[in-house]
């Protein structure tokens, strides 16, 4: 992932191995990490049961949260491809019956957004 993508609060994928040895713990004896997305300090995990949000906060970045969502709170989503001239595609997620997305990311052009929505509709289309 660029600096430049980077700095305007883009995701870029991140490799299994990588997600693995850093968040392992968080996962159980039975959860695998299918997909992952980092965006400047913050990372976004799809695995086999759930959806993982990983909030690092504050200036130190000293201060963390681990957010889980599962897929069948999840009850619509989209993504929208980059265009042209856009730098970025982006991806919205409802939680219950919310109103507004509880979940807004944009992915710069190096991650495959139909990646993105498969897992999705994998998993909450079940």
């Amino acid at each position: 992932m660029g600096i430049f993508s980077s700095l305007l609060g883009n995701a870029g994928a991140v490799t299994q191995e990588d997600l693995l040895k850093k968040y392992g713990q968080l996962l159980t004896d039975s959860e695998e990490i299918e997909l992952g997305f980092k965006l400047i300090r913050d990372t976004f995990i799809f695995t086999n049961k759930r959806l993982i949000l990983v909030d690092v906060q504050g200036l130190t970045g000293s201060k963390t949260e681990y957010k889980t969502i599962t897929y069948k709170s999840i009850t619509r989503f989209s993504i929208e491809t980059a265009g042209t001239f856009d730098l970025e595609a982006e991806l919205k997620i409802w939680i219950s019956s919310e109103a507004q997305p509880s979940i807004v990311k944009q992915f710069n052009k190096s991650v495959n957004v139909y990646d993105v929505q498969k897992v999705l509709a994998h998993h909450v289309l079940k």
